[in-house]
């Protein structure tokens, strides 16, 4: 069955078969706050405030990049890579962490999941990545180091337009790069499905599958009567954005055309076609329509939800659990608790986003903000935040309250919220509830919303939610509720 997974695909593809995928397309991000932003403008209409914390750029040498850019070697050498290239990667990292920590990050990171990615990959299966010139040359070194330089088939530039500024001082940027890569020395490459008419054929006489040859009177060489395979820059494709019917306010969204082009050329109905950065799903679309089975995955809750919702169920007429499953989100606690087992990080994630917040883009351990939710609030023109910590152990002592107490007051922000995982015991919560109370309420309209709230990880599984001003990100805000604070 065809499945779409909430979650990192570096998690992912650990649990996925070796040798499994066909074809693998991806479109990894560079700066993600871009597409968090135009989701949420989306449903709200209004930006999220640029300065807010919580979308700080993710491309930062933390801890935890430094300890992958430290273990690389060692999973280098592992996926049988030369020697030569692990140093190669040693002195290349040292001279980048003084040039460009930003591009460093950002390389570790895609490195840790390309090299799954060969792993799951059938010996003659393809991956095709589409990166842009931020990071293409830099990107196309990595993979030749790991697919192989011989295993190289293409550089693909697909060329778009598009207004340019007033006073721009450089030629107008407008073209995309996409890497292709084969596993091996044979590879699937169906061209007769991806011809294209000759200038100045009409479809009345492209016939394709034909292949003309020979030579014309004046010893120029014939073209092919049933067209001809397309050159590796691509014109003719617009930007998804000029499409009503296909955008969904993805900031780098692609269009169908594009990926059933490079699904037709590198895969056949019947094969598993893999996405591991799906966001609004095009690859999942375009798969289905050509009868190929297929796999995505994001890390966004709000990707997730508005794929399943949007792009499979209404446009695909899909039907969860019979067309397709959604794995990786826990439906009960047992499985809030295997997440936090297995992830920390993306558990804080999974119960920031299930009420309806967003999560930081800076791993923070367990501590600080993890997460904020917003909302429109009458007398401001910017969207006003609920700060949110989540606690996944049983540790929860009220000192945990008074921090996020001390939080609120420093953020200026008008709301706080606790996520904890266990329900507290009785006289832990009334401590924990005259604690909370003493950070007041907060005013709208009349309408009265304790400045500080706690839910528990069942109680998100029910459905209950934060008690906010309205959260488009949910379409209604919540009703406020009588004040009952604990004495």
């Amino acid at each position: 069955m065809n499945r779409l997974y909430y979650g990192d695909c570096l998690t992912i593809m650990q649990d996925m078969a070796l040798v499994s995928v066909d074809l693998i397309y991806l479109d990894p991000p560079f700066n993600s706050n871009r597409e968090y932003n135009a989701i949420y403008k989306d449903e709200t209409g209004r930006p999220l405030p640029d300065q807010i914390e919580a979308f700080c750029d993710q491309w930062t040498l933390d801890d935890e990049r430094e300890r992958a850019i430290r273990q690389m070697p060692v999973l280098l050498r592992e996926a049988g890579i030369d020697d030569e290239v692990t140093e190669f990667w040693r002195l290349w990292m040292n001279a980048l962490r003084k040039t460009n920590p930003r591009l460093l990050a950002y390389l570790s990171y895609m490195v840790q999941r390309l090299l799954p990615m060969k792993g799951i990959l059938k010996p003659t299966g393809s991956i095709y990545l589409h990166c842009d010139p931020t990071a293409s040359h830099y990107i196309k070194i990595m993979m030749d180091a790991i697919f192989g330089h011989g295993n190289f088939r293409n550089e693909i530039i697909w060329c778009y337009t598009g207004p340019g500024s007033p006073g721009m001082r450089q030629f107008n940027r407008k073209h995309d790069t996409i890497l292709w890569y084969s596993k091996g020395k044979s590879w699937t490459f169906n061209a007769d499905d991806v011809r294209l008419p000759h200038a100045g054929k009409t479809k009345a006489n492209y016939k394709p599958g034909l292949q003309g040859s020979g030579f014309t009177g004046d010893g120029e060489p014939m073209l092919p009567t049933g067209g001809k395979v397309p050159e590796t820059w691509w014109t003719g494709i617009a930007i998804a954005a000029r499409s009503k019917s296909q955008y969904m306010r993805y900031a780098t969204q692609k269009p169908l055309a594009l990926l059933e082009r490079i699904i037709k050329a590198s895969s056949n109905p019947g094969d598993v076609v893999f996405d591991p950065f799906c966001g609004c799903a095009t690859t999942l679309e375009a798969a289905h329509k050509l009868g190929r089975r297929w796999i995505g995955c994001d890390i966004a809750i709000h990707a997730v939800k508005r794929v399943a919702k949007v792009r499979l169920e209404e446009r695909l007429r899909l039907v969860e659990g019979t067309d397709f499953t959604v794995e990786g989100v826990p439906r009960n606690l047992e499985g809030a608790r295997d997440l936090w087992e297995r992830d920390r990080y993306h558990f804080q994630k999974w119960a920031v986003e299930q009420v309806d917040g967003f999560v930081t883009t800076r791993r923070t351990g367990d501590g600080g903000i993890d997460g904020r939710l917003y909302f429109a609030r009458p007398g401001f023109q910017e969207l006003r935040s609920m700060v949110i910590e989540v606690k996944g152990g049983k540790n929860v002592g009220i000192g945990t309250v008074r921090e996020l107490a001390g939080v609120l007051k420093r953020d200026e922000a008008d709301m706080a919220g606790l996520i904890v995982m266990d329900p507290l015991g009785q006289r832990q919560a009334a401590n924990f509830a005259r604690e909370m109370a003493a950070s007041g309420d907060l005013d709208v309209m009349g309408m009265m919303y304790p400045r500080m709230q706690i839910l528990t990880a069942q109680e998100i599984l029910d459905g209950k939610r934060f008690v906010t001003p309205s959260v488009a990100a949910r379409g209604t805000g919540q009703t406020a509720l009588p004040l009952q604070h604990s004495e």
